[in-house]
């Protein structure tokens, strides 16, 4: 099947035909559907499919238990309204990839597996990459079981109901000990290939990462009866903290977004009691990170106390710089090089992946896709029809010069 027919007939699925974007969240029937493509193209093409213990997918050519195997994949679900483009291309790229190497006549003399990763966008559970994080570690069983979605369903709830066994996830040393390289191809989530004219890229590193829950508590009063000089309005302090957020960032070099908010009691006539707040913050490097974060909660501080407001500020999850293996990197550099005679742009992303998660166990690394748009998480992402070809050449390539030695 061509990586066209592949888009195509994915392209619906999970869609809104409000916004135009996608709402694929884990463990929803649009997931669900995702993944039963996934199995398809799985078994159509004669591989082992397998759902592992914390429910990702896995296509396997060759026998997994032999070890040292080359993966490659990215995941299936998106964030609220999201692009077509990350994840997807990622595991349709693969499935392209893979047949193009059939067509090549390639032996492959190591293990090869695609895999779909699930909830890595983190929507509806608000914890990014959910599935590599349990497979490698980083997430406890304990703290898994308390993730809660915004209808007060668990995650263990939501496995279940989709037919998964909630009691059986947690980390996976096993099957990552079987794994000698991953490679991760994603839409580009910026301009820098657009820029340089490039179709694809290398990545050299992810931005140290994390989310911020700031709770400001006031007090709910009638809003139009109560006085200004009477009111302990925690939206006043909340919007001088985006404000704030915007300064230090832009003082820094670094991003900084308050990208979602909950209000009680939520009427249009009354003074909220409550407004909570999620930061995302990214920078090049930890120092800044932290200079950025602790200037925005310095400053949330200020305008809590000027308006007899308190506030709670809580890091809900974090992830460090991830530099990734070097040797990986440079070998996919060297690959693509001797394919096309040209020197592959090496780019960091401020954007976590699972390559990002895994990196800490296994030897892993990225392709980019250029994105003219410079857009992503949202409707407007895109990537040409003749670029996301030349990401499946690129990662074939990849995948024979690493597995067909």
């Amino acid at each position: 099947m061509s990586f066209h027919s592949m888009w195509t007939e994915l392209l619906p699925v999970g869609r809104s035909s409000a916004s135009g974007g996608y709402r694929r969240f884990a463990w929803t029937a649009a997931d669900a559907e995702c993944r039963a493509w996934f199995e398809d193209q799985a078994r159509a093409r004669g591989l082992a499919y397998e759902v592992d213990r914390n429910g990702n997918q896995w296509a396997w050519l060759g026998d997994p238990a032999a070890g040292d195997a080359v993966v490659t994949g990215s995941h299936l679900d998106s964030v609220p309204d999201g692009g077509a483009f990350d994840g997807p291309l990622g595991v349709v790229s693969a499935f392209a990839a893979l047949d193009e190497l059939r067509d090549r006549g390639a032996r492959f003399t190591r293990p090869l597996a695609v895999v779909n990763f699930g909830d890595e966008e983190g929507a509806r559970f608000g914890l990014a990459c959910v599935g590599s994080r349990l497979t490698a570690g980083q997430l406890t069983v304990e703290q898994a079981h308390k993730l809660t979605d915004g209808d007060g369903i668990t995650l263990p709830r939501a496995m279940e109901a989709a037919g998964y066994d909630p009691e059986a996830i947690g980390p996976d040393p096993e099957r990552l000990a079987r794994i000698g390289a991953f490679v991760e191809l994603h839409v580009e989530q910026g301009r820098a290939l657009d820029l340089t004219g490039d179709a694809v890229g290398v990545a050299g590193a992810i931005w140290p990462h994390g989310r911020w829950r700031f709770d400001f508590r006031g007090e709910a009063n009638h809003a139009g009866t109560t006085r200004l000089v009477d009111r302990r309005d925690p939206m006043l302090s909340y919007a001088e903290t985006v404000l704030a957020a915007r300064r230090e960032a832009a003082h820094t070099g670094a991003v900084a977004t308050f990208g979602k908010i909950a209000v009680e009691p939520n009427g249009v006539n009354a003074i909220p009691s409550l407004v909570r707040g999620w930061l995302d913050s990214r920078a090049a490097d930890q120092d800044t990170l932290d200079t950025v974060v602790a200037g925005i909660e310095k400053a949330a501080r200020e305008y809590a106390d000027g308006h007899g407001v308190a506030l709670d500020v809580v890091r809900e999850s974090f992830t460090p710089v991830v530099e990734f293996d070097h040797g990986l990197r440079d070998e996919l550099a060297r690959i693509l090089g001797r394919e096309t005679e040209l020197k592959v742009p090496v780019l960091g992303t401020g954007a976590g992946h699972d390559a990002g998660i895994l990196s800490a166990s296994i030897p892993t690394a990225m392709l980019f896709v250029r994105n003219p748009t410079g857009v992503s998480h949202s409707p407007a992402e895109f990537a040409a029809e003749d670029d996301c070809v030349a990401g499946v050449r690129a990662l074939a390539d990849v995948l024979e010069g690493l597995a067909c030695r």
